[in-house]
């Protein structure tokens, strides 16, 4: 990456946890988190975690964390003017944790093109269960904190990601093994981008517009 000062485009998730240790051990120079949130500024607007919780991931890594309300309508306006912002600190590269999906591909690259930046995808086009086996032989600590109730079921929020997950998974045969259709989501509290654990408490499992999410607190 020729030490580029980058921002991460940030989940809270598996993937983007993944692409940002792979920034930083290819040399870049990741200078902060960006996350999108729900309009009310309560929860990520990806995968449904806690903002606060986001700030606390933030601050086990090290690494500031730029947070932005938005609507799925304003959504591109929102991340284009955070871009923009970043830009004038010399900022010059974003990364994203997208695996093979081209149209999430093709919305980043015409994103950060409009913009005047580079746009990274470290883990595009990589086997699933390869990417699955490094994030948790690197170290990563992860549980499921939100499912597609037409494809998991609550009994598999909290999950821990580990090789029995990965197992587990592999026998429904009908279920993206990354979850990069939706079926599932992650919240990532310790591993090798982290200088401490984040502490936490799962208080409740709840449905909403057929998702399962996880409520986390701070511990």
């Amino acid at each position: 990456m020729d030490i580029l000062k980058a921002f991460i485009s940030w989940s809270g998730g598996k993937e983007s946890s993944l692409a940002c240790y792979r920034a930083m051990t290819k040399g870049g120079q990741v200078v902060c988190l960006v996350n999108m949130l729900s309009e009310d500024g309560i929860y990520s607007r990806s995968h449904g975690i806690g903002s606060e919780l986001l700030r606390l991931q933030a601050e086990a890594i090290g690494i500031p964390i730029i947070q932005r309300k938005t609507t799925w309508e304003s959504y591109e306006k929102e991340f284009k003017n955070t871009i923009l912002q970043l830009k004038k600190e010399d900022i010059k590269a974003g990364v994203f944790g997208d695996i093979d999906l081209q149209e999430h591909r093709d919305w980043v690259e015409r994103v950060c093109r409009e913009t005047g930046i580079k746009a990274i995808l470290p883990l595009w086009n990589e086997a699933r269960e390869k990417l699955l086996k490094e994030f948790i032989d690197l170290g990563f600590k992860a549980i499921v904190c939100s499912t597609n109730s037409e494809f998991l079921g609550k009994e598999w929020l909290g999950r821990q990601i580990d090789d029995d997950f990965i197992k587990d998974l592999k026998n429904l045969g009908n279920i993206d093994i990354c979850g990069e259709k939706g079926e599932y989501h992650t919240f990532v509290y310790d591993g090798p981008i982290f200088k401490k654990a984040v502490k936490f408490r799962i208080v409740d499992r709840v449905i909403k517009d057929g998702k399962w999410f996880l409520k986390i607190e701070r511990e």
